[in-house]
């Protein structure tokens, strides 16, 4: 469950034995010619290493991309793979998956890749995967980074990584049955912080199966265990394990682990399992201390996104930057006429690329304001989930169109019409995809134009099928309701209506709005085909729902009469 321990582990066995490999096949070469190229590529590729092993990823990814760009002048597809793979490695750690895989995918379409390169690129596919929560591309790279090594104790961490793959799927019995395996091998006694993080997982599982004695014993030994060696870097996950498994049993007990897990994350500036305990500790408290862990939530929250956005666009800038450079190092100006074709690939490439920075950077920009601001009026569980959902569509309906729209654009003469055509279709479809977010989630209007806006968004889910109603919406005295207030009945309004689109299957929705003394009372049906409570609580928007008007202090109730329509009926003090 520790991707970053067991990424570092695995990510140590690949340097050290690639690195050997490198330096084998610079010893064979001395008393030969070797070109300034590649003299110049390797000290690039060490500089690069010394500064990915400072965690200073930039600056890894800079000299890994321009020792590359050299290598790749020198037909050396080893040492190319090498520097592809460790980017991928710096763009992974500073959250930029999309880019990373791009770099992975090239590093395994050469033919002659070595098995060690092989299992290096597909385990950080694997996670790549799993961080983006595509569980089942992240079981088939794990399988086939196991597949490709020959180490006992590399395959063992695949094998743990699969098993923590089917724990975030919540299959725990085929958790269960890997891990219970793995415990069997005598390598794991070699290492006992190994050991500890399977002995974690298993008992986990075990909690999770219902088998308690035996998941809380297991849970307590891997805690010890780890804490004896000095692992503190472990003891967050055994920390957080032990705080969900009393979270029912004995809140007091669940609280102290938590807290533990927070303040050695934040010893060891481990921003990811810092974020983990904050989020268990609002959730699970009722103390007045939650608003300071809340408050710690959503100042560490809106800096990782910062810095992550940040360390994305650099990493375009850089590869942007080396691409120019390959240009001139390569002296493609050798024939007019096929000078002129490459110009004009290169100014379409351009053109192309400078869009898509414009258009990551507007949405990064946009997505951090937004979280800004959301995170200042509602509770941090509906901003983190927000962001999720953003984060998906960015991923899942723009990042692909634009990676296969420059693709194209590299690959196809749009000298032609029919090209031309094509491309500018792909172009206006990433337009569209962009507004339509935009939209989704723009600044609500809370002022005097708030009525009209709000009638507006609810006519946009008018059809020839669907008619939508509103009784009693003019009566309120809306200038008495706080602006966050309002805020959070459009949203309300707006995931109740998309819901009904997505799953009702309604021909008529009613929104009656009341006005009892300081309190504002909405009412909801519509003539779907209901939802059973089981339904309800499968389903993300109803969540997101109830936890914005909680976090004003709201009630909320749904009808759970399947098959009845659905009623939601939720009361706000004004």
């Amino acid at each position: 469950m520790m991707r970053s321990s067991i990424f570092i582990f695995l990510f140590s066995i690949f340097i050290y034995s690639c690195q050997n490999d490198l330096k084998k096949e610079s010893a064979s070469n001395k008393g030969n010619n070797i070109s300034k190229n590649a003299i110049q590529a390797r000290e690039l590729l060490d500089t690069g290493d010394k500064f990915l092993a400072l965690q200073k990823f930039d600056s890894a990814f800079h000299y890994h991309n321009r020792s590359k760009i050299l290598y790749e002048l020198e037909k050396d597809s080893a040492s190319v793979t090498y520097n592809l793979i460790q980017m991928a490695h710096s763009q992974q750690t500073s959250g930029d998956y999309v880019g990373s895989e791009k770099n992975l995918i090239e590093a395994l379409s050469f033919t002659e890749l070595n098995s060690t390169y092989k299992s290096a690129a597909y385990n950080l596919l694997g996670i790549s995967s799993k961080e983006l929560f595509n569980y089942k591309d992240a079981l088939y790279y794990y399988n086939k980074a196991k597949t490709e090594t020959n180490d006992s104790i590399g395959r063992i961490a695949f094998e743990n990584n699969i098993a923590t793959v089917y724990i975030k799927m919540k299959k725990y019995d085929s958790s269960i049955k890997i891990l219970e395996s793995i415990l069997k091998s005598s390598y794991l006694n070699t290492n006992n912080k190994r050991k500890a993080r399977v002995l974690d997982n298993l008992g986990y599982c075990y909690f999770k199966t219902k088998r308690n004695s035996e998941g809380l014993q297991l849970m307590r030994k891997s805690l010890f265990i780890r804490k004896s060696n000095t692992d503190f870097y472990g003891s967050i996950e055994s920390n957080l394990h032990l705080a969900e498994y009393y979270q029912g049993l004995n809140p007091k007990y669940a609280k102290t682990y938590a807290e533990e897990a927070y303040i050695t994350a934040t010893k060891l500036n481990s921003v990811d399992e810092r974020l983990r305990s904050l989020s268990f500790l609002v959730s699970n408290n009722s103390e007045k201390s939650t608003t300071n862990y809340a408050l710690y939530y959503i100042r560490l929250n809106d800096s990782i996104i910062k810095v992550r956005n940040n360390a994305r666009d650099q990493f375009i800038k850089i590869k942007y930057d080396s691409d120019q450079n390959r240009e001139e190092n390569l002296n493609l100006k050798t024939q007019k006429a096929e000078n002129a074709l490459l110009l004009e690939q290169q100014k379409n490439r351009n053109l192309l690329l400078y869009l898509a920075v414009g258009i990551i950077i507007m949405i990064s920009i946009f997505v951090y304001n937004y979280l800004v601001a959301k995170n200042k009026r509602e509770k941090i569980k509906t901003s983190y989930n927000t962001e999720i959902r953003i984060a998906k569509k960015l991923h899942d309906e723009l990042a692909n169109d634009v990676y296969h729209t420059m693709a194209f654009a590299e690959t196809q003469d749009l000298s032609t019409t029919q090209n031309k055509e094509i491309l500018l279709t792909n172009l206006d479809t990433i337009y569209s995809r962009t507004r339509n977010i935009s939209r989704e989630n723009s600044t609500v209007e809370t002022g005097t134009l708030f009525v009209s806006h709000l009638k507006e968004m609810m006519s946009g889910f008018i059809t020839d099928k669907v008619n939508v109603l509103t009784n009693g919406m003019d009566s309120i005295d809306w200038l008495v309701v706080e602006s966050n207030k309002k805020i959070i009945i459009y949203r309300v309004i707006q995931e109740l209506l998309v819901n009904m689109k997505k799953h009702s299957q309604c021909s008529l929705v009613v929104l009656t709005l009341k006005q009892n003394g300081n309190k504002l009372q909405i009412d909801y049906t519509d003539n779907g085909v209901g939802a059973t409570l089981e339904q309800l609580n499968s389903k993300n928007g109803l969540q997101n729902i109830e936890n914005r008007i909680q976090a004003i202090k709201g009630t909320i109730t749904f009808d759970t009469k399947s098959n009845k329509g659905f009623k939601v009926q939720f009361i706000i003090p004004m």
